[in-house]
């Protein structure tokens, strides 16, 4: 009963609101009160303040909050332990990625598959900075994120590829441009960017700004289905990862070409620093590290980069 009490105090920390949380525990929201009280009388501490709804944690219930946190991750780590010594791993395995890397994941989820059929994954698209804070908070088991300009000390880091950008156009414009465009020639094309509080978004305006040029932006989204149907559809132009090459960009009225200068920026995998490492993070990571992703999204040759109907 202790490791449920304490799931309920962290799912209480999660939503915020004594219904939501007693909902996501699967219990009565008198139950979930009762278990917290409970938890209290036994710690001998106010954990919870109280009031008409939800108001906070105490002090003391904030410290305890991340014992709890660190105690369940403890206990997660215990059943995947016992998981693997039965040669076989069971469990959910829970990763967040930058909206950009989401179809890199899925090479990441096949060959987790097939190496650990048992297991089951949840994949969440975050920032790079939600990513870590899930991580420290123990509610992610891995991200897989921007590795440059973000302070990652204290989590174990694996670089998997360097991202680089390319200009992304309906598939009847592929007469107007060259092998090679620069980032000064599409300043004046309508674009459909990702919103500004995004990294790839925060980068793809620093090498304009590099170019000394304004891009001409018409269209922000937060989804990168919604920005491939823009371009696809609504005849505007973007920047993407090359990455999404024959990963997520269907062939049928899209083309890709390179943009110059070259602009780069290194994705990886991040978990956080455990002794002994947990079973899942450790077996994702191991099949990471087998994966030559650098090499798969390598460009092809200038007449072969735009897509054909």
């Amino acid at each position: 009963m202790f490791f449920r009490q304490l799931e309920y105090l962290v799912t209480l920390a999660r939503e915020k609101h004594f219904a939501r949380a007693a909902a996501a525990c699967h219990v009565s929201q008198p139950a979930l009160s009762t278990a917290i009280r409970h938890l209290e009388e036994e710690l001998g501490v106010t954990i919870v303040k109280r009031g008409r709804r939800f108001l906070g944690f105490t002090p003391e219930g904030e410290r305890l909050l991340a014992w709890a946190r660190h105690s369940l991750a403890a206990l997660s780590g215990l059943r995947q332990e016992a998981s693997a010594a039965l040669h076989h791993l069971t469990g959910l395995l829970r990763a967040g990625t930058v909206p950009t890397a989401a179809a890199v994941m899925s090479l990441l989820t096949r060959a987790c598959r097939e190496a650990h059929p048992d297991l089951t994954h949840s994949i969440q698209s975050l920032s790079s900075l939600e990513i870590l804070r899930r991580l420290e908070e123990y509610e992610l088991d891995v991200g897989l994120m921007y590795l440059d300009d973000i302070d990652t000390e204290g989590f174990r880091v694996l670089p998997l590829y360097h991202e680089r950008y390319m200009l992304l156009a309906p598939e009847d414009a592929r007469k107007a441009y060259c092998a090679e465009v620069n980032w000064k020639d599409i300043a004046g094309l309508p674009l459909c960017l990702l919103t500004p509080n995004m990294q790839n978004r925060q980068i793809v305006n620093s090498a304009f700004r590099r170019a000394a040029v304004q891009p001409y932006v018409v269209v922000e989204t937060d989804s990168m289905t919604a920005l491939l149907a823009q371009v696809r559809h609504a005849g505007l132009h973007s920047i993407v990862p090359h990455s999404l090459l024959g990963l997520a960009v269907p062939p049928q009225g899209l083309a890709m070409v390179p943009l110059a200068p070259e602009f780069t920026r290194r994705i990886g995998l991040i978990t956080t620093q455990q002794e002994p490492p947990a079973p899942l993070p450790a077996a994702i990571w191991a099949i990471a590290e087998g994966l030559d992703l650098q090499s798969r999204f390598e460009p092809a040759a200038p007449e072969e980069v735009w897509a054909t109907p």
